[in-house]
């Protein structure tokens, strides 16, 4: 549920402060977002990680057992929300590239140094120190690349206007994560099999939202090369779903019939979510955050409720429910004021 503190944050002083740089031609406000934001990160995660034992126990985990990695996952949260911010502001200035090759690296580095400490060291709390303290160096080193003289201005509510969606998103997908049921065993490994194959391609998919912004914020979208390009990386995506599910399906205790109900939910809103995102991501710029933000609410309200449903499958229902009433809801919003030209620019009605 943490990470999804970590999902606001970035939204708000990264996502938000950039596009707040092209809306509010506001100079300064990537880097006194970005600046703001590891302050702020830094108080709320270090709060966590001071009370980690007591997270740990309202989550009904064993304290002796999961301490020290727990420890690492807030840390290594907190050190990611800073390099996110990095990511944010070179990708709105167009350094792909540069930041592609940044992220390759930290991955690497903190997959190598992760394995190679484990190896090394019997006690657990010097691999975490020792591969946080590696991969921060790093952080730091790409952060401060980033800096230059700025003055400290910025509109934090202008911020959290710009990707308002995203951030109540991330809001409700923490309280249903914080406390979510539990069904017995064969379901969880059930779930948790198909996260593991799912998450890292819903990260990845979260790209053509980050895209859409730019180009939407800097006068340069394209609807139906954002879709087509969208539904190119969906494709790319569930090919390597399926290879996953091969490869690993036979190193784990699994139930067929439960782990393919989850992962249908998951391949349903994977095929609809470009429809309604790019759509969304656009109204959240063009034409009332309000109005968006809003009828987002209600979609992670319908999830909420759904959750609460006595049956194991409460969390895939309320997900497919959630993007069912977004694709209905969104389209009428767009419909009713916008018109998608042949060429794939947007016009007014």
């Amino acid at each position: 549920s943490i990470q999804f503190i970590w999902a606001m944050m970035k939204s708000i002083f990264g996502t938000g402060a950039n596009i707040s740089k092209e809306k509010d031609k506001n100079e300064n406000a990537v880097l006194s977002g970005m600046t703001l934001g590891i302050i702020i990160g830094f108080i709320v995660f270090g709060f966590i990680a001071l009370n980690i034992e007591k997270y740990i126990k309202f989550m009904n985990m064993d304290v002796a057992i999961y301490k020290e990695f727990a420890l690492y996952s807030v840390i290594q949260l907190y050190i990611q929300l800073i390099f996110s911010y990095v990511l944010e502001k070179l990708y709105f200035e167009n350094k792909n590239k540069l930041a592609n090759k940044y992220c390759i690296i930290l991955n690497i580095l903190n997959f190598i140094i992760l394995i190679v400490s484990a190896l090394i060291f019997d006690n657990k709390m010097s691999i975490v120190i020792t591969t946080l303290l590696i991969i921060f160096i790093y952080v730091l080193v790409v952060t401060m690349k980033q800096y230059k003289k700025f003055k400290f201005r910025c509109n934090v509510l202008n911020f959290i206007k710009y990707d308002s969606v995203e951030i109540f998103n991330s809001l409700a997908f923490f309280i249903i994560y914080l406390f979510a049921s539990e069904y017995g065993e064969k379901y969880m490994i059930a779930l948790n099999f198909v996260a593991l194959i799912t998450d890292t391609q819903w990260d990845a998919f979260e790209s053509i939202s980050t895209v859409a912004k730019i180009d939407i914020s800097q006068n340069n979208f394209n609807y139906k090369k954002h879709r087509k390009n969208a539904y190119i990386l969906l494709g790319i995506l569930l090919t390597t779903i399926l290879l996953m599910f091969i490869a690993l399906y036979g190193a784990y205790e699994l139930n067929l019939y439960i782990t393919l109900i989850f992962l249908s939910f998951e391949l349903i809103n994977f095929i609809i979510y470009p429809i309604y995102k790019i759509k969304t991501c656009y109204l959240q710029l063009e034409y009332s955050a309000i109005k968006a933000t809003t009828n987002k609410i209600v979609s992670n309200g319908l999830r909420m409720i759904m959750s609460f449903i006595k049956t194991p499958f409460c969390t895939g229902l309320g997900q497919v429910c959630s993007s069912i009433y977004q694709l209905i809801s969104i389209n009428v919003m767009f419909n009713r004021n916008y018109e998608i030209k042949v060429n794939g620019t947007i016009d007014k009605k």
